[in-house]
């Protein structure tokens, strides 16, 4: 019951979201701006996110080995393609994580590795999209002219770093009663594990590069999607603007961010000087990209191995991971 009621409030949300970003666009105006030279702006912005999720692949491999669950790229790939797939079909925006833990767990690497190796790759990833947003102030105190929509964005990030480097923090702090509790000692595994991979000579370096360019393609994912519809923004603003929203969107309180992102772009536009509809243009081209992506997820989780592996001897299916997740 609890599951039915979450699913069903993120579901109202995303609708309630969508009708207030939509109500003043036109989407007939948008659908005919899509002409065929568009085309190849947004196969190269499918073929980016692909790459985007190769760059996750090579990321989640360095962590997963140090948490005793090492994965083959082939194989780490596949789970990420099912992964996008899960975050477009289950109601939250990290859904396909908690499939990609199930999907470890049953290969071998048992519950606790996959579990850390999921927590610590998640962590990873908010700590490296604070600090590019950090890094990006100066530039976009000069873009956003709106005083109400900088102390905003300058909160925002601030409560993301507190959240990052305090979860850092609990790695290196020697009171023994963090290992003790049981609310406690799984987040400090975690938090030692993330200190361990980011301070690695082996793999700290790999990590960092591929989180940050992670967040940097995400932006070029964005840029291709405004050169699709010929939308009058240059890729600095892109660069400043969506970072800070894909940081709200990350938040599990809607249907694959949809509603909560295009509020937030329109918002971020509008603060910056630009078209606030653009805005929300952009983030419906983006998320129809991230579903495409997410439909080829799915195919790949139709012919792989795993679907055909008995769910019912551990008493646990992916669909109900809703109720194990970060929600």
């Amino acid at each position: 019951m609890r599951r039915i009621l979450l699913s069903t409030l993120k579901i109202l949300i995303s609708a309630a979201l969508l009708y207030l970003s939509l109500r003043k666009v036109n989407l007939y105006d948008l659908a005919s701006r899509v002409r065929v030279e568009s085309l190849g702006w947004l196969g190269l912005a499918i073929a980016v996110t692909l790459g985007q999720i190769f760059l996750g692949v090579l990321r989640w491999q360095e962590i997963s080995a140090e948490c005793g669950a090492p994965l083959e790229t082939r194989r780490a790939m596949r789970f990420n393609m099912i992964g996008t797939f899960f975050n477009q079909t289950l109601p939250s925006s990290i859904g396909g994580d908690a499939v990609r833990l199930w999907l470890v767990a049953r290969n071998g690497a048992g519950w606790r590795a996959a579990t850390y190796s999921i927590f610590v790759d998640r962590a990873i990833g908010l700590i490296a999209l604070a600090v590019l947003i950090a890094a990006t102030l100066p530039w976009s105190y000069r873009l956003i002219s709106d005083p109400h929509g900088w102390t905003a964005l300058l909160l925002l990030d601030l409560a993301a770093l507190a959240a990052g480097f305090g979860f850092l923090l609990i790695g290196v702090l020697p009171w023994p009663w963090l290992k003790q509790w049981w609310g406690t000692h799984h987040v400090h595994a975690c938090a030692v594990i993330t200190n361990r991979v980011l301070f690695s000579r082996k793999r700290g370096l790999k990590v960092i590069v591929f989180s940050l360019a992670i967040h940097v393609v995400t932006a070029v994912i964005g840029w291709c999607v405004v050169r699709s519809i010929a939308a009058p923004v240059t890729f600095g603003q892109i660069f400043q603007l969506l970072p800070p929203v894909m940081l709200i969107t990350m938040m599990p309180i809607s249907i694959a961010g949809w509603g909560v992102r295009e509020a937030t772009m329109g918002l971020a536009f509008g603060y910056a000087g630009l078209i606030a509809n653009e805005g929300v243009n952009v983030s419906l081209l983006f998320g129809a990209v991230s579903f495409l992506v997410g439909a080829f997820g799915g195919l790949v989780w139709i012919s792989s191995p795993e679907k055909t592996l008995d769910n019912e001897k551990s008493g646990w299916r992916p669909t109900d991971s809703l109720a194990n997740s970060r929600d």
